[in-house]
């Protein structure tokens, strides 16, 4: 796969994210034309496939090409849209072991297809913009590195919760960003007072006017994470927009504050 792209630095602009909760046949054939880049035989796709379907491989089809490949089109097109990205996990997992480049390839599959997902550590998580990739996952990252535990795994839960399928836990996403981010100020403030009440009492923890942004978005997840409406959820991509304003947030004080206290 040491192609003259790759080669001289070459790629081609990643795209909008246009598809998440879907799998369409262009998505569906290109992880098959990757996995038998990636050393993968059509019989070794079949056997995953037929698992995921509770059905059995038809005995009749003997050759790899074309006979177990058709059946491979076949069985991946009967897939639920949330199916294909199981294969896809069952895959990058064999991966490991035949030492290929699958999962990297199926990454930039993604990114320049404007598909809302990734592998990492060989399983599915959702993916955002550019920016909200690095605010997140450095937020998380660093506040690992200082022994802020218990923020980053509530970060942690926030993406895993908007990465849930079929249906991603929306009001559960915004619970955890908010969490990190109270639990960051807490320890910033050496309080156990609410983040609302946090915020008031310490004007300085965050600069103006960014002080209200951060109170709105303790009063949205009270409502929306929280405490909900009937007929009123939250929506996706609010719950997407809270997430990456935690981890900016947590970002900014875990830089600003790395061990001691406002």
């Amino acid at each position: 796969m040491n192609s003259f792209s790759r080669r001289h630095g070459y790629s081609r602009p990643e795209a909008e994210i246009s598809i998440r909760h879907d799998a369409p046949a262009d998505l569906r054939t290109a992880i098959v034309s990757i996995a038998y880049r990636s050393g993968f035989a059509p019989s070794d796709l079949r056997l995953i496939l037929c698992g995921i379907l509770y059905c059995v491989p038809d005995k009749s089809n003997w050759s790899e090409y074309p006979n177990i490949d058709h059946e491979v089109a076949n069985l991946i097109e009967d897939l639920e849209w949330f199916e294909v990205y199981d294969f896809i996990e069952h895959l990058a997992e064999k991966a490991l072991y035949k030492r290929t480049e699958f999962s990297e390839e199926v990454n930039h599959y993604f990114r320049v297809a404007g598909v809302g997902w990734q592998l990492l550590d060989q399983k599915i998580q959702m993916r955002g913009s550019e920016a909200f990739e690095t605010a997140v996952r450095e937020g998380q990252q660093v506040l690992s590195q200082q022994g802020r535990v218990t923020a980053a795994y509530e970060l942690h839960e926030a993406i895993q919760d908007l990465s849930r399928r079929p249906t991603p836990e929306i009001s559960g996403a915004i619970q955890h960003a908010m969490a990190a981010l109270e639990c960051v100020v807490r320890d910033v403030a050496a309080s156990k007072a609410t983040l609302g009440q946090l915020i008031q009492q310490n004007p300085t923890i965050f600069p103006r006017p960014v002080d209200q942004i951060v109170e709105k978005a303790w009063g949205y997840t009270s409502n929306f994470g929280r405490h909900l409406t009937e007929g009123a959820p939250p929506q996706f991509e609010e719950a997407e927009l809270m997430v990456g304003i935690s981890g900016v947030l947590c970002r900014y004080l875990a830089r600003r504050v790395p061990g001691g206290r406002v």
